[in-house]
């Protein structure tokens, strides 16, 4: 079989092709021919070595794949040959609350991941692919759409009539955006694009900001919500945290998610955040329980993640030159067949 595997941290270029054996599935475990596999910005940081000294080489990288069941190893009875399936982010969080030894088995980071023509998955670590979504479009939901769900449905507890605010258009925000309006709420989302944040309305975006246009978009967000937003889906980081911060009612949360936006300026608001009594609350993607939950609710309001550009197998690492350029609205797919 073919897969994509890191040696060292040397960047895009540093990736190679290279064929390895394909392997057996043992007791309990399931090899997953994979169709398909996204990016996430995450992968671009291992890929540039910005993970430091706990980075694994080699590494096959990426997280987030989808395919079809190949075959099963002994005691599998939950799946068959030909079942479409979707890996979980961390395959040993099966359950409950997060622990160190619980978020060891990160693919892609601290195990290899799914840049490869065939993977074996332990039988625990597998959901069904809803029947309405491609390939492609499952894989875009193990990291993205599952921080996003995280952020908004189990950690953000979003309810009807109240009111979410998105950063940028990469594929947790908009997964964001879209659960935001399965659950009845409101969105803010903001764009340094005017032709995205025109796309972003036709994803029922209620009221969009031009971040570069207006500087202060965390006040005006706070101004148009009327008291401020109940829930900032966080991807920019320190970087962006104060308007954040400037955006959120009073006991409002702050989902902490990405590092897009680089240092923190030097005057941040943390006393602000205290005296507005405001959450921040990590996301760190989720267990398969909640994949499970978010694909359920995903076959059943028959949602489509957003797909921006699909590469060939053996265009891998332009699908990564692509997502580092940030042209990108939504989630880079690259097809493995």
């Amino acid at each position: 079989m073919k897969c994509y595997e890191l040696q060292g941290p040397d960047g895009i270029d540093g990736l190679a092709l290279v064929d390895k054996p394909v392997p057996e599935p043992g007791d309990g475990q399931v090899l997953v021919r994979l169709r398909a596999a996204t990016l996430n910005y995450r992968d671009l940081l291992t890929v540039k070595g910005g993970y430091g000294s706990r980075q694994k080489f080699p590494l096959v990288p990426a997280s987030d794949g989808a395919g079809v069941i190949e075959r099963v190893g002994p005691n599998v009875r939950e799946f068959a040959a030909g079942d479409r399936v979707i890996g979980s982010f961390f395959e040993s969080w099966i359950a409950g609350e997060p622990s160190e030894a619980k978020m060891r088995s990160a693919l892609g980071g601290a195990v290899d991941g799914v840049l490869s023509e065939y993977r074996i998955f332990p039988k625990h670590a597998l959901v069904r692919t809803p029947k309405h979504l491609s390939d492609i479009e499952a894989a875009a939901l193990p990291c993205a759409g599952l921080t996003a769900w995280s952020a908004t449905v189990k950690l953000g507890s979003v309810k009807p009539g109240q009111t979410v605010l998105t950063q940028g258009t990469g594929g947790v925000s908009l997964f964001a955006l879209q659960f935001a309006k399965m659950c009845g709420a409101r969105v803010i989302a903001t764009s340094s694009s005017d032709a995205k944040i025109e796309r972003l309305k036709q994803l029922g975006a209620d009221f969009t900001l031009n971040y570069r246009a207006t500087p202060d978009w965390g006040k005006k967000a706070r101004e148009w919500s009327g008291h401020g937003v109940d829930l900032v889906v966080e991807v920019g980081g320190v970087g962006t945290l104060n308007e954040s911060i400037r955006a959120t009612r009073i006991g409002g949360t702050i989902a902490f998610i990405g590092v897009l936006a680089g240092p923190p300026p030097s005057d941040l608001r943390l006393p602000l955040m205290v005296m507005q009594q405001q959450r921040l609350q990590g996301v760190t993607v989720g267990s398969v329980e909640d994949l499970q939950a978010m694909v359920d609710a995903i076959a059943a309001c028959r949602m489509k993640p957003v797909i921006d550009k699909i590469f060939p197998f053996d265009q891998a690492k332009q699908a990564f030159a692509h997502m580092e350029s940030g042209a990108h609205f939504g989630k880079v797919a690259i097809e493995i067949d």
